[in-house]
């Protein structure tokens, strides 16, 4: 055993960037508007964004208790 043997490989794990599809519509990228095919699907996915589609799902925050006392 050597002491390259527990280095990574260089060799990239999945597709290459550019052979990866649209994340929208699976058309092929358009290096224009990587990682999109078209201004529609970046257009897309902005709205999904600015929508709140993309949401992490977790524990949700403790409410906020309001005063008694008023």
């Amino acid at each position: 055993m050597t002491a390259n043997d527990n280095k990574p490989s260089a060799k990239p794990v999945g597709p290459r960037k550019n052979e990866r599809p649209c994340p929208i519509c699976g058309k092929p990228r358009s290096e224009r508007y990587d990682p999109f095919c078209s201004k529609r699907c970046a257009d897309v996915d902005l709205h999904r964004w600015l929508k709140g589609s993309y949401v992490i799902p977790g524990a949700s925050a403790p409410r906020e208790r309001e005063d008694e006392d008023e």
